[in-house]
C-alpha cells in the first residue's frame, strides 16, 4: 500500500500498523505521536493499513491527542487499582472531578486510603508502562458486550447503554480489564511516562501533565474552594439520584423532568440567597466582583443575585466591565496580530478605578458605554452616585484580578466566581468535562444572539480558552465564594439546539473532528424540551426567553 505522509509517499507492505508508520516520522514531531487522521477520518494507530492513503498524525499538544493521553492513564490508573486492592474488594470507583491537573477519584470498599497504597497504585502503573501493555479495541453485538459490563460490575454504563441507539459496542481491553471510553486511546501503556498518584479526601488523585507540555509532571496544587465547590454540587446530584447521565435519562422517561427542573433551579436560588446575605453580613462592601470564564453565566447570575440584595435592603447597581473597554484600536493584539479582547491591556484599568474611587468618596460620577458596533466608549448621561444602601455589582472576566481593582480597599470588595462546574458523569468512569458543557452553551449562544455558526464559534475556542487560562482560572481561588451555575438538566436542553448547528460544520473542514465527538456525546442523553425552564434561569441566558437583558 501507498502511503503519504507529510507529502512523502512510501510503500508498505500488508499487515503494517501507522504506529509502525508513524515511528518513522516520529523525529520531526516535538511531542509524542497519539492518533492519525487517514483520509480525512481519525483512527489509532494500532489499526492496520489497508488502501493507499494520505496520512496525517495529531501528536499531545492536539487537543484530540492529549485526551486520547487522558484516557489511557486513567485506565492503567483503574486497573492498576482494581489489580491491588481485588476486584471483590471495590464497591465503586467513580472518577470524578478535574482540580487543576489533578483527577479525583472516590474510591468505595474494604480498604484504606493511605499514602502507602497510593504508592503501591502508582508502582503498578509503572510496571505497566515499563511492560508495554497493548490496550486493545473489539467490537462485541450489544447482548454480548451488555455481558462482559454486568461481569465486570459495570452499573452506570449497562444503565446508559439501555438508551443507545447502536447495535453493538466498542469495548477496550487492558490485560484482561475491560471498560467503554468516549473517544479514542493510545496503542499501549508506554505512552503514559508521567504520573503520579496522591491520597485524597475519599480516594485519589491521579496527578498528569498539561496539555502545554505532556511529558513534564508539574507538582499538584491544591485548589480547596473550587474542590469544595465540585464536591457539593457533586453530592447534591447523588442526594436527588443523578449522578450520570442513565439516572438522568431515567428521570425524562419516567416523566418527572419538570420536578427535577424546578428542584434544581429552587438549589440554585438557595445558594444565590446564601451568598448574598454573605454579601450583606460585611457592612463595608460596596462592590460585588463577579469573574468566570465564557458561557458560564455571569449576566444572569448578576441579576439575580442583585434581586437577592434587594430583599436584603440594598439597592443594587449593574455594571459592566465591558463598557470599560478601550477604544478598538486602541485594543493588544496577540502573536497572530488579532485583537486581544481577553487580557487586561484591553480594558481601561485607570478609568475604572478611578470612576470606583470617587463614587465610594460620595462623588456624582458619569459612567461609560461601549458601543461594540462602533467600537468606541460613549457617554450617554448615565449619572451615579452612591448612597449608603447602594451597592455595585460589578461583572466581566477580570473581576478577581487584583490589578482591575488595584485601588480599591479590600474591604470594600466581595469577589465572587462562577463557572459552570458539571457535576453530571457519562459513567462512573467518564467525567463530562467542564469545558465541553461550557462550550455547548456557547454555540447555541452565539448562533442566537450574533449570528455566528457553530464552525467559527469551535474556531474560536482555543483562544477564548488561552484567554481564560491566562486570566481567570489563575485568580479563581482569590474568590470569596464561589457558585456553579451548570444544571443537571441543561445538556439534554441544549441537544436539541446544538445537533442542527454542529450538523452544518461538513468533512473535510477544520471543526469537523470536534463537531463529530459533541455529536458523539450529545448522543446519549435524551432530549428535553426548553418550556418548563423558568425565566430566570441560567439556562435562558443560552436557550432563549430570559427576564433578563443577557
Amino acid at each position: 500500500m501507498k502511503v503519504t505522509i507529510n507529502g512523502i509517499t512510501t510503500e508498505y507492505a500488508e499487515g503494517v500498523t501507522f504506529e509502525e508508520a508513524a515511528s518513522k516520522f516520529q523525529e520531526e514531531y516535538k511531542n509524542q505521536i497519539a492518533l492519525v487522521v487517514v483520509n480525512g477520518k481519525m483512527q489509532e494507530l494500532h489499526k492496520v493499513i489497508e488502501e493507499d492513503c494520505e496520512v496525517s498524525f495529531l501528536t499531545l499538544r492536539d487537543a484530540t491527542g492529549y485526551r486520547a493521553y487522558i484516557r489511557t492513564a486513567k485506565i492503567m490508573f483503574l486497573k492498576a487499582i482494581t489489580d491491588i486492592v481485588g476486584r471483590d474488594n471495590l464497591e465503586k470507583l467513580k472518577m470524578e472531578f478535574t482540580v487543576g491537573n489533578g483527577y479525583y477519584c472516590t474510591v468505595k470498599g474494604n480498604l484504606e486510603i493511605t499514602e502507602k497504597l497510593a504508592g503501591e497504585i502508582r508502582s503498578r502503573m509503572q510496571e505497566m508502562a515499563a511492560a508495554k501493555l497493548p490496550i486493545t479495541k473489539k467490537y462485541y453485538p450489544m447482548v454480548q458486550g451488555m455481558k462482559l459490563i454486568r461481569k465486570y460490575g459495570l452499573k452506570a454504563k449497562e444503565k446508559l447503554f439501555r438508551y443507545r441507539r447502536s447495535s453493538g459496542v466498542n469495548l477496550y481491553c487492558l490485560d484482561g480489564y475491560y471498560d467503554y471510553y468516549y473517544g479514542y486511546m493510545l496503542p499501549d501503556t508506554s505512552y503514559v511516562k508521567e504520573f503520579q498518584v496522591l491520597p485524597y479526601e475519599e480516594g485519589f488523585m491521579l496527578v498528569l501533565p498539561d496539555r502545554k507540555d505532556p511529558l513534564a509532571l508539574k507538582p499538584f496544587k491544591p485548589q480547596e474552594k473550587l474542590f469544595r465547590t465540585l464536591k457539593e454540587s457533586t453530592d447534591w446530584g447523588a442526594r436527588v439520584g443523578i449522578e450520570n447521565v442513565g439516572e438522568l435519562n431515567d428521570v425524562i422517561c419516567s416523566n418527572r423532568m419538570q420536578e427535577m427542573i424546578l428542584l434544581q433551579e429552587a438549589e440554585q436560588e438557595r445558594r444565590i440567597g446564601e451568598i448574598a446575605k454573605e454579601v450583606v453580613s460585611h457592612s463595608h462592601v460596596k462592590f460585588v466582583m463577579i469573574a468566570g470564564p465564557s458561557s458560564s453565566g455571569k449576566t444572569s447570575f448578576a441579576n439575580r443575585i442583585s434581586i437577592q440584595l434587594r430583599a436584603l435592603g440594598k439597592v443594587p447597581h449593574l455594571i459592566s466591565l465591558d463598557d470599560y473597554f478601550v477604544n478598538r484600536e486602541d485594543t493588544p493584539r496577540d502573536e497572530k496580530g488579532d485583537y486581544n479582547f481577553e487580557c487586561l491591556g484591553a480594558i481601561d484599568v485607570e478609568l475604572f478605578n478611578q470612576n470606583m474611587l470617587r463614587l465610594l468618596g460620595g462623588e456624582e460620577v458619569e459612567l461609560p458605554y461601549f458601543n461594540f458596533k462602533t467600537g468606541h466608549r460613549e457617554y450617554n448621561g448615565h449619572m451615579m452616585k452612591l448612597e449608603e444602601e447602594d451597592i455595585l455589582v460589578i461583572e466581566g472576566i477580570h473581576g478577581l484580578n487584583p490589578k482591575m481593582s488595584y485601588s480599591l480597599p479590600e474591604d470594600s470588595k466581595f469577589k465572587i466566581y462562577i463557572s459552570a462546574l458539571t457535576s453530571l458523569n457519562i459513567d462512573d468512569h467518564n467525567r463530562i468535562p467542564t469545558t465541553d458543557a461550557r462550550l455547548l452553551r456557547r454555540i447555541v449562544r452565539d448562533a442566537r444572539t450574533r449570528n455566528a455558526s457553530a464552525k467559527r464559534t469551535i474556531q474560536m475556542w482555543p483562544s477564548v480558552r488561552r484567554g481564560e487560562e491566562e486570566n481567570i482560572f489563575p485568580f479563581q481561588e482569590e474568590a470569596d465564594m464561589m457558585f456553579n451555575s451548570a444544571l443537571v438538566y441543561e445538556l439534554a436542553v441544549l441537544k436539541q439546539y446544538a445537533e442542527p448547528l454542529l450538523f452544518s460544520i461538513r468533512e473535510g473542514e477544520p471543526e469537523f473532528f470536534e463537531a463529530k465527538r459533541l455529536l458523539r456525546f450529545l448522543n446519549y442523553f435524551l432530549g428535553v424540551d426548553s418550556a418548563s425552564i423558568p425565566n430566570n434561569s441560567i439556562c435562558r441566558e443560552f436557550v432563549g426567553g430570559s427576564c433578563f437583558k443577557v
